[in-house]
C-alpha cells in the first residue's frame, strides 16, 4: 500500500478531490476517525491506497504533520486564483519542512479565468523546490476545457462527471505546448545526464525515459509537478491518480526519509467511548501483527481503518488502528522495544492561545485536569499547565476556533462543561525611593509575651536583580540568632506589597533594634520584620510593573506591512523584521509586546494575516505601568476574591 495525505486551505476541495480520485477504480472504504480528518482506503489497477484527508486551518497542522510524516507523497489542493496562493503558503512550508514529495493539483480550473502562469508564480514564491506545471490547458470561448500533458503530448477535452476525450492538440495550444515541455524537459535534464545529452543533441527523448526522470525526480523530493482539474466535476482526475501511481514513492523510500530504523509510526489518535484511545498507525519496516510487542509493550487488538473489523495483522505499507494500546501515541515512530519522537516540525506551531479552564459544577474539578491530560495525548497543539496564581488549569491552544473544540470534547466526550479565562498577566511592583523604618512588636497576654524592635532600611534596586538583605547591627542590638528571622519576614512582606503584587528588585538593611531577653522569640523578630517592610513599602513610592515579552511572529511577507499596525496598536514596540532563511516568502517579525496583550494579539492576528502567521513568545523584563490603567489595574487585585 501507498499513502497520501491532501493538504490545503479550507474550501479548497480536499474532500471532494479524494472521493473522485478513490472512486476511478474501486468501491472505497472510508472512516471519518473525526470531524477533522478521515482516511480512505481504494484500489487503482489492483494497487492499494490510502488517503490522509486533514482539515484546512491552522489550528490542524499537527494532525498534518504526523500524517505527512506517515505518507509516501503529498497533494497540494489548491485554489485557482494568485490572490489565494498565501493560504496555501502554510502547508507549502510545512511540506517542504516535512521532505515529503509533493504534487501541487489546482482545482476548480473549469469555473476560473484566471491564468495558470500567475496562479502557478504566486504559489513559487512561498516554495524552495521549483514547481513546474505537467499540463497547459486548453482555453474555448474564455474557458477552460481541457488540457495537455506535456510528457505524452496528447490532448484531453473535459467531459461533466466522466472520463475526458482523447482529441487532436488544438491549432491554439500548440505554441505554448511547445514552450512549456521545453521548459519541463529543460527543468527534468538537471536531474538526469542522459536526458541532458539528449537534449544537448536535439534528439527526441522517449516518453517512457521521461516518466521515469519525472517518477526518480519526485521520489527524490527534487521539484513540484503541477496538475490542473476539476474535482467536483471529475476532470483531471485520472491524470493525476496515473501520476500517483507511476512517480510516487513506495513505503521503503518513505522510511528512508525518515532517517531512522522504525517498525511503524503513529499517525494520529482519537478517543472512542467504547474502547478507550484508538491510535492509527502505518507499518514501515516490517509486519505489525496483533499482540505483538511494539514501544516496550504488547499492543491490544488490530482493526482495519473503520476501527470495526479485527485484523490479525497489518503489513508493511498498510495501515489500521490500534485499540486498548494505551501506550501508543502519534507523532512517534515504534520498534519492538523503543519509540522516538518525530520531529518538531511535525507538530505544528507551538500553541501561544491561552486561557484558564475551571469546570462549570464543582463536582468536575478533580476530572477535569484528568480529561485536558487525555485530549493533549492526541492534540499535538495542546499544551495544558498549571496557572500559578489561581492554580486552576491553563492551556495554551492554537486559537480561538481551537480552544471551541476542545471544549466541545470535554462536554462530548467527558461530560464537563468549562468556563473560561484570560490568563492574567504577572504583575509585579517595585518601590522608587528609599525609606528608613522602624516598628516594635509588642503583647503581653497571660504568661510569655513577644516583643521584637527592628529599625531598617529599604531601598530600590536595579530591574532585574531581586531580593537582597544585610545587616550591620552594632553592638548586638539585634541577637544574630534572629537576624534569619527578620530576613524570613521582610521575604514575608513582599508576597504582596501595597498594589496588590509581588514586589521585586528591593533591598532591605536591617540596622538596628532591641530585644527582650525573656519575650523575644524568632516569632516576633519575624513579625517585626514583616510589619516593618510592609509599612515602608507604602511610603516608599510602590510602582506598578507590567511584564513585557519578545515575541517573534512568522509571517508571510505581504502582510509584514499590516503587522506593524496591529502591534502599534496593542501598545507594542516594532524591533523590525528578517526574511526567514528556511521558509521562502516568509519574514520572523520581531516585537516587544506587554503580556497583556498577547490574547488580543492571538485574535486579531487571524484577521491581520488572514489565518496564516503565528507567534511565539518569551517573557524579556519588567516596565513600569502609570496612570489610570495602572490604578484600574491595582484596584481590581485589591478587590475581594
Amino acid at each position: 500500500m501507498r499513502c497520501f495525505t491532501v493538504l490545503g486551505p479550507s474550501s479548497s476541495g480536499k474532500t471532494t478531490l479524494i472521493e473522485a480520485l478513490s472512486q476511478l477504480d474501486s468501491k472505497p472504504v472510508k472512516s471519518e476517525l473525526s470531524e477533522f480528518f478521515s482516511l480512505t482506503e481504494f484500489t487503482y489497477l489492483d494497487e492499494p491506497w490510502c488517503a490522509f484527508d486533514i482539515a484546512g486551518g491552522a489550528d490542524y497542522l499537527g494532525f498534518a504533520g504526523e500524517a505527512l510524516a506517515a505518507s509516501d507523497a503529498a497533494i497540494l489542493c489548491v485554489p485557482p486564483d494568485p490572490e489565494a496562493a498565501v493560504l496555501c503558503a502554510p502547508y507549502l512550508r510545512l511540506i517542504e519542512e516535512s521532505g515529503t514529495p509533493c504534487v501541487l493539483f489546482i482545482n476548480r480550473m473549469d469555473i476560473t479565468d484566471n491564468r495558470v502562469r500567475d496562479i502557478v508564480a504566486a504559489l513559487q514564491s512561498y516554495a524552495n523546490h521549483t514547481i513546474i506545471l505537467r499540463q497547459v490547458p486548453i482555453h474555448e470561448g474564455g474557458e477552460i476545457v481541457g488540457t495537455v500533458d506535456l510528457i505524452s503530448e496528447r490532448a484531453w477535452e473535459f467531459q461533466e462527471g466522466q472520463p475526458s476525450n482523447l482529441i487532436e492538440i488544438p491549432d491554439g495550444v500548440r505554441a505554448r505546448e511547445k514552450e512549456a515541455r521545453a521548459e519541463l524537459l529543460e527543468h527534468l535534464s538537471d536531474f538526469d545526464d542522459h536526458l541532458l545529452e539528449e537534449l544537448i543533441e536535439d534528439k527526441a527523448p522517449p516518453r517512457d525515459e521521461v516518466y521515469d526522470v519525472a517518477a526518480h525526480v519526485l521520489r527524490d523530493n527534487d521539484d513540484i509537478p503541477a496538475f490542473l482539474g476539476s474535482a467536483a466535476a471529475k476532470n483531471g482526475i485520472t491524470r493525476l491518480m496515473k501520476s500517483l501511481r507511476h512517480e510516487a514513492p513506495s513505503v521503503e523510500v518513505t522510511a528512508e526519509r525518515l532517517g531512522r530504523k522504525a517498525d511503524a509510526i503513529g499517525v494520529f489518535a482519537s478517543f472512542r467511548k467504547h474502547m478507550g484511545k484508538a491510535v492509527v498507525i502505518r507499518a514501515i519496516g516490517s509486519e505489525v501483527g496483533a499482540g505483538a510487542n511494539l514501544g516496550g509493550a504488547g499492543i491490544g487488538n488490530l482493526s482495519g481503518i473503520d476501527a470495526k473489523h479485527p485484523v490479525q495483522s497489518i503489513p508493511v505499507g498498510a495501515v489500521g488502528v490500534a485499540v486498548k494500546s494505551d501506550h501508543l501515541d502519534a507523532g512517534y515512530t515504534y520498534t519492538t522495544n523503543g519509540r522516538e519522537a518525530l520531529d518538531d516540525w511535525c507538530r505544528g506551531h507551538p500553541p501561544s492561545h491561552a486561557c484558564l479552564v475551571t469546570p462549570v459544577h464543582e463536582k468536575d474539578d478533580a476530572r477535569l485536569s484528568s480529561a485536558l491530560a487525555r485530549i493533549a495525548e492526541i492534540d499535538p497543539g495542546l499544551a495544558v499547565e498549571q496557572d500559578e496564581a489561581s492554580g486552576h488549569a491553563a492551556v495554551r491552544l492554537q486559537g480561538p476556533m481551537h480552544l471551541r473544540r476542545i471544549q466541545a470534547q470535554l462536554e462530548g466526550d467527558f461530560g464537563i462543561s468549562v468556563e473560561t479565562a484570560p490568563v492574567p498577566a504577572s504583575y509585579r511592583e517595585t518601590i522608587t525611593r528609599t525609606v528608613q523604618h522602624q516598628h516594635r512588636h509588642r503583647k503581653q497576654s497571660g504568661g510569655a509575651g513577644q516583643f521584637a524592635d527592628v529599625h531598617m532600611t529599604i531601598a530600590p534596586r536595579a530591574r532585574g536583580t531581586g531580593f537582597a538583605f544585610e545587616e550591620v547591627v552594632k553592638g548586638g542590638a539585634v541577637p544574630r540568632n534572629y537576624i534569619p528571622a527578620v530576613e524570613a519576614g521582610a521575604q514575608d512582606a513582599l508576597v504582596r506589597g501595597p498594589l496588590g503584587f509581588p514586589v521585586i528588585d528591593v533591598a532591605v538593611t536591617l540596622t538596628d533594634g532591641k530585644a527582650h531577653s525573656v519575650d523575644s522569640s524568632d516569632f516576633a523578630f519575624r513579625a517585626a520584620g514583616k510589619a516593618c517592610v510592609k509599612e515602608a513599602l507604602g511610603e516608599a513610592g510602590p510602582v506598578l510593573l507590567q511584564p513585557i515579552d519578545q515575541v517573534n511572529i512568522h509571517v508571510p511577507s505581504i502582510f509584514s506591512g499590516a503587522i506593524v499596525t496591529l502591534v502599534s496598536s496593542l501598545k507594542g514596540q516594532v524591533l523590525g523584521f528578517d526574511p526567514n532563511p528556511d521558509a521562502k516568502g516568509w519574514d520572523i517579525f520581531h516585537a516587544m509586546l506587554p503580556d497583556s496583550s498577547l490574547d488580543e494579539l492571538s485574535r486579531a492576528l487571524g484577521g491581520a494575516a488572514q489565518g496564516t502567521a503565528w507567534f511565539e513568545a518569551s517573557f524579556d523584563h519588567y516596565q513600569e505601568l502609570h496612570g489610570k490603567e495602572a490604578e484600574r489595574i491595582s484596584a481590581e487585585a485589591k478587590e475581594p476574591a
